[in-house]
């Protein structure tokens, strides 16, 4: 029997790994007004959807829907926390009882997790529509899972990807720029952790994703800031774009060799304290990164990572993202607080494992201490 761990390395002489792939959604509507040209793509797919929300802020984004699609009022309904077995489990009763027949999931990225995730429970076909650049949650066949006060519990593997991503540049505009932002380090993320849970792997896929992670990062730190600072302009909408679908195509190319390491191993276990879970998915993954880059330094070995530590500090800068522990909340950075973080950021199971190089939870909590405050990144020096 085929071994079907992404993990194992496949020995001479054996059968060919088998990998599968959740790719990409059915079908991808982008552009300004997208969501107005996908309604027929969505009236084929669904005739008596519920339409799946959180936010006030995308409640007149939501009610617009909602008449054009002629939903009364039940089959409008609404989280009540973060992505949370206490909701899916009313809502998926909810779905069962109207006698559903899809899933429309309109907003950030745990309403999109929840609305995966609840298509997947019932067997029905999802429709992502996404609110924001700040997650490629919309194209990707995974959910996170939080508990009700939103410390992260796991992530669930989904059988395919949603059906139809509407990625409608107008709808994208109207939300803050930290979102944006935000997305900028979550997408970044794919290069810095996808480059070591890759490993020497030398499946042809994977090593396409790769480098599809390192020319992402390449453009983000290019055009990230111009995206900031001119919304809905050309960089704007390239940026968008990569946040919000070109990290997806890398997690479905790659599969699970290409999706997360310790940065967002970190974003989990800060998640567990209560100061941390205000601040947006990307924003605690942005310093996820410098976590693991210090992690690479010291523990991998690797000098040039504090290199790559300052980079990202001039950028973050630019860009209002976090720089250090303190600036989520973390000021009073006691031994109580870092053991909750460790224990659960070094748990069996945990991303973290993905890195090349064994971390205990001794090495981790003085990585944490390390990027507990904000650091003055040293400057660029001039070559020649």
């Amino acid at each position: 029997m085929a071994n079907l761990s992404p993990f194992t390395p496949a020995v001479a002489g054996s059968i060919d790994q088998i990998a599968v792939h959740a790719l990409a959604p059915q079908r991808v509507v982008r552009g300004p007004g997208a969501l107005q040209a996908a309604l027929s793509s969505l009236r084929a797919l669904t005739r008596r959807p519920v339409l799946l929300g959180r936010s006030p802020a995308t409640a007149l984004h939501r009610q617009a829907l909602a008449r054009q699609l002629q939903l009364p009022e039940s089959q409008q309904v609404l989280l009540h926390h973060d992505c949370c077995d206490q909701d899916l489990l009313r809502l998926e009763t909810t779905i069962r009882q109207l006698q559903a027949d899809g899933v429309i999931a309109l907003g950030g990225g745990k309403v999109l997790d929840a609305g995966k995730l609840l298509a997947h429970r019932c067997g029905l076909p999802c429709v992502a529509v996404p609110s924001s650049a700040a997650t490629c949650a919309g194209w990707t066949a995974l959910a996170n899972v939080y508990s009700e006060a939103g410390a992260f519990i796991e992530d669930v593997s989904l059988d395919h990807c949603p059906e139809l991503l509407v990625f409608d540049y107008q709808l994208i505009a109207t939300a803050p720029a930290r979102t944006m932002a935000s997305g900028i380090a979550d997408a970044m993320a794919k290069w810095y952790e996808a480059s070591l849970s890759s490993g020497r792997s030398q499946d042809g896929l994977v090593r396409q994703a790769v480098e599809q992670a390192r020319l992402l990062r390449d453009q983000l730190l290019l055009e990230g800031e111009e995206a900031l600072g001119h919304p809905g302009g050309a960089a704007w909408r390239r940026v968008a774009e990569s946040c919000g679908l070109t990290a997806g195509v890398i997690g479905g190319l790659g599969g699970a060799r290409c999706r997360t390491a310790a940065a967002h191993a970190v974003h989990n276990g800060l998640t567990q304290l209560a100061p941390c879970r205000h601040w947006l998915h990307g924003e605690k993954v942005a310093v996820g990164i410098l976590v693991q880059l210090r992690l690479e330094e010291v523990v991998g070995g690797q000098p040039l990572a504090a290199v790559a530590r300052d980079q990202l500090l001039h950028m973050y800068g630019k860009l209002g993202l976090p720089t250090s522990l303190a600036e989520l909340g973390l000021r009073d950075l006691d031994a109580a607080r870092l053991e909750v973080v460790c224990r659960f950021t070094c748990r069996e199971g945990s991303d973290l494992h993905h890195l090349p190089f064994g971390v205990t939870p001794k090495q981790l909590e003085e990585a944490l201490r390390f990027c507990a405050q904000p650091r003055i990144p040293q400057p660029v020096q001039p070559r020649g």
